[in-house]
């Protein structure tokens, strides 16, 4: 099972990170984000990022506290990393809307959340990771969650340069008075 897991979680990253990294690399030929949300592009981008946080989240509970670590600092750290980290997403989610968390064109959002970071929900899903890796102190979730980490951190790079494209100076402006991150 753990194999399988593994598996699964390392093809959906290799898979997410391909679309991602050819984005970036080929930002007129894009893959993410996407043109317009259909059903066959929601399902080669949302299902195997969930496949990832899926694996990632079993293989911690099959490997519970590998590392050791005491439960005061797994539960005071990383617990309130998951829990903030959802608040963060969904309230971006409540924000832009379900269409534009999948990629669809919306009005640029400058405001709320937005006013600190340009990507508040990467860095709760990266916070998310990070509250998992501690909390569950997982020697086989680590590798995945890491990369994951990752993943997040390269994905803004890929849909800057469309940003720019769509909104042109009010992006650039905004990018001058706000962080890409934190």
């Amino acid at each position: 099972m753990t194999i399988l897991l593994f598996a699964i979680g390392g093809l959906s990253m290799l898979w997410t990170a391909s679309i991602v990294i050819w984005s970036i690399m080929n930002p007129k030929r894009r893959l993410w984000p996407v043109d317009e949300i259909t059903l066959v592009k929601a399902l080669y981008i949302w299902v195997p990022f969930v496949c990832m946080f899926i694996s990632i989240f079993i293989l911690g509970m099959l490997d519970w506290n590998r590392f050791g670590w005491p439960d005061y600092f797994r539960w005071g750290v990383g617990g309130p990393l998951i829990i903030i980290g959802h608040i963060v997403v969904y309230a971006g989610v409540f924000k832009i809307g379900v269409s534009a968390t999948s990629g669809a064109q919306a009005h640029l959002k400058i405001d709320g959340l937005y006013k600190w970071s340009r990507n508040p929900q990467y860095v709760a899903d990266i916070a998310i990771f990070a509250g998992w890796i501690i909390l569950s102190a997982s020697l086989l979730a680590l590798p995945l969650a890491l990369a994951g980490i990752g993943l997040l951190l390269l994905a803004p790079l890929s849909e800057e340069p469309w940003l720019r494209d769509v909104y042109g100076k009010s992006y650039e402006d905004y990018c001058q008075r706000v962080r890409r991150y934190l």
